[in-house]
């Protein structure tokens, strides 16, 4: 177990500029108005073993944290409308990496407002909206690392660049429908010549059972072929990688299903409520495995056929305001 403790802070910059013509009647303005946003992170860890998923390839970020203090995961976010028919919205994490801090672009896409007949379309770099808990960023999570589950099949998230349509269905219940085309090229898939392979359907439905409680629930898919997946290497004590692993003209297929159970006394939560969150995924691909031994200077090849699959499931409560246990 990895406590950290987290420190937020937002803030809105506005700025406007109006200047008014004498004695002529008109206004003339120019107006700068982001919503701007730092997350600033940081973390204490103590842990006796390292981070091993045996059974899984895996790829992204996955990985665990420092011993001791470390610098987190910060976000700085810009987003606003760009005008009366688009929203924008652009994310840089920064990080601290074994001495020198790195600066990264997490996400930056534009959506469509008021499309009509409930459509929308997002286009950029965004997270998938495959499952529950992938579409949310690491700081807005209940624990502090991700389900072992995301770790293994995504690399912690599945962060795609590409065109997602929703649509939300004009129904009593909520209903939403969405797709995407993606590069298939990051984690779960690869480097492909074309950088269009991925492809992701999902289902969202929900409802109220009471005043009290609600729920919602959803399903899955996503499919990728790459030409080169690299799994990363294999090493311990800081050195070089004793092993290399790496797969050729894959394909991987990976279906899921969420439910998630809110309660809240009378609909409000500031001082009780309770959620129950559960994902499960199965994951399936093939491809031509290429194995590299650094230690004893030996390699091989052999086809790779895998099935795997895994789940969490969690709950937090809080009894009274700004108090929750997880």
């Amino acid at each position: 177990m990895k406590p950290r403790f987290l420190v937020m802070l937002t803030t809105a910059l506005l700025a406007s500029e109006v200047t008014h013509a004498e004695n002529t009647g008109r206004i003339s303005g120019n107006e700068f108005n982001p919503a701007i946003s730092l997350v600033l992170e940081g973390r204490y860890a103590d842990y006796t073993e390292g981070f091993e998923l045996p059974g899984f390839q895996t790829g992204g970020e996955a990985g665990i944290y420092e011993k001791g203090f470390s610098i987190g995961h910060n976000e700085l976010t810009l987003s606003a409308n760009v005008d009366d028919k688009f929203y924008g919205m652009f994310n840089l994490a920064i990080t601290r990496e074994e001495g020198e801090t790195i600066t990264e672009l997490e996400e930056a896409w534009i959506e469509t407002l008021g499309l009509g007949k409930g459509f929308t379309i997002k286009g950029g770099q965004f997270y998938s909206g495959l499952g529950y808990l992938n579409s949310i960023h690491d700081h807005a999570h209940d624990f502090a690392d991700v389900p072992l589950v995301y770790a293994a099949m995504f690399g912690n998230h599945l962060l795609e660049k590409g065109i997602q349509t929703r649509w939300l269905a004009p129904t009593g219940m909520f209903l939403e429908l969405g797709a995407e085309i993606t590069s298939g090229a990051e984690f779960p898939g690869g480097e492909n010549e074309d950088n269009n392979t991925g492809r992701t359907l999902f289902v969202k439905t929900g409802g109220d059972f009471s005043v009290s409680s609600s729920w919602l629930a959803g399903l899955s898919y996503y499919t990728a072929e790459f030409d080169v997946r690299e799994g990363g290497g294999h090493a311990h004590g800081g050195a070089a990688a004793e092993t290399d692993l790496e797969i050729l003209a894959g394909e991987t297929s990976i279906a899921g299903v969420d439910f998630v159970y809110k309660w809240t006394p009378n609909g409000n939560p500031a001082q009780r409520n309770l959620k129950i969150q559960f994902e499960y995924f199965m994951r399936d691909e093939e491809g031509q495995l290429e194995y590299t031994d650094n230690i004893n200077v030996l390699s091989g090849s052999a086809n790779y056929d895998g099935d795997q699959s895994g789940f969490y499931i969690q709950a937090v409560y809080q009894w009274m305001a700004r108090w929750a246990a997880l």
